[in-house]
């Protein structure tokens, strides 16, 4: 019995092989179908997946607006604390104390791109973009500020 099971094993691991190697010499000899994008000398033509991570952006409108409220809902989804927010409180022109975003900072390093920060975030203040070209060889390079310099909350965001 053991004999039999064990050949019969080794017949089907033949036959997976042959039926592999038979693919890959049809796409050998059929050169109709381009299968394998040859990086970077495709940068021009390059396609990505519409549904890519490749890393969280805030993006800002042509005033350096952004929608980002600091209810730091993103940073509560986080599953290992990639995103920091550190938050003020600026006063109103009516004085009443609204909380405002000091720094949003990104840790590109820890970031799995999980997209629950975008996910958890009410107001669709950040995105995953499709940049994946992150090599450096300073490590402090990866931590990122998201927010502009001199940049507030759109008008009409709560």
């Amino acid at each position: 019995m053991f004999l039999k099971q064990y050949i019969s094993d080794v017949y089907q691991g033949v036959k997976s092989l042959l039926r592999g190697m038979r693919r890959t010499g049809y796409y050998f000899t059929h050169h109709k179908e381009i299968i394998t994008q040859e990086y970077p000398d495709n940068r021009d033509t390059l396609v990505l997946a519409e549904r890519f991570r490749g890393e969280v952006v805030m993006p800002h409108d042509e005033n350096n607006e952004h929608a980002c409220t600091g209810c730091t809902a993103c940073e509560l989804a986080c599953p290992n604390a990639t995103i920091k927010i550190v938050t003020r409180f600026d006063v109103t022109p009516e004085g009443k104390k609204k909380k405002a975003i000091d720094t949003f900072v990104y840790h590109l390093e820890l970031c799995t791109m999980c997209n629950l920060c975008v996910e958890a975030c009410p107001t669709s203040a950040i995105k995953m973009a499709p940049t994946f070209e992150h090599s450096v060889t300073d490590r402090s390079k990866l931590i990122k500020k998201l927010n502009r310099p001199g940049s507030k909350i759109r008008e009409g965001v709560e």
